[in-house]
């Protein structure tokens, strides 16, 4: 258990210091970035439930679960709750909350293949390490608290940033409840989707 929980720590440790120099990245780095995620990100989880648990990877992956209807209720989940966390984010407060990621993703020029492979990279990899492998030991609701912190949408200090996370945190908690029931094909389907809408509106022409 203790070898897991510092195979996790190191693994939340470096996803934290490259979403500390995103800022600085260029097109070419965040697809490394987006390869990293969906290669390594899911090896703990494979390590800690093989290891400790002894839970195959074919089990991991669910793929007797890989049917269109929770790909599909994924698809449509991800869709819906981005639209509405657009919609939130419009309100006036959300102004005043520096957006590097925005910024970031309109300066490099992204594509429509560009957004599908990095939210799919992060879809595939976060969801395999987070709900088939953290929520396996820490449950839905802490898990998915981890996520957004570790993402930095929660902030003590910077309460204004934490607005955010507050917006995404229900969508992180229905995706995880969403994930014991329909399985991990509905968790990748829906974060890929969430992410997929919310690269296209960062790289839309604000007059659109």
């Amino acid at each position: 258990m203790g070898r897991l929980v510092s195979i996790l720590s190191r693994s939340f440790r470096f996803l934290n210091r490259f979403s500390t120099f995103e800022r600085y990245m260029k097109k070419k780095q965040l697809y490394l970035l987006g390869i990293i995620t969906l290669l390594l990100f899911p090896l703990p989880t494979f390590v800690g439930l093989w290891f400790f648990e002894g839970i195959s990877w074919q089990s991991i992956f669910e793929f007797e679960k890989f049917t269109p209807v929770p790909v599909v209720y994924g698809l449509v989940f991800g869709i819906s709750y981005a639209f509405l966390a657009l919609l939130i984010m419009r309100a006036r407060v959300f102004d005043t909350i520096p957006v590097t990621i925005e910024t970031m993703v309109k300066n490099m020029r992204l594509t429509i293949v560009d957004c599908l492979f990095l939210s799919l990279c992060a879809g595939i990899g976060e969801e395999i390490l987070f709900r088939s492998g953290v929520q396996f030991y820490l449950g839905p609701i802490l898990t998915s608290l981890l996520f957004v912190s570790i993402h930095g949408y929660l902030s003590i200090v910077k309460w204004r940033q934490s607005l955010y996370g507050l917006t995404v945190l229900p969508f992180i908690l229905l995706l995880s409840y969403g994930f014991d029931f329909f399985g991990l094909w509905f968790a990748v389907a829906a974060h890929a989707a969430y992410d997929f809408v919310l690269f296209l509106s960062m790289t839309a022409d604000p007059n659109e």
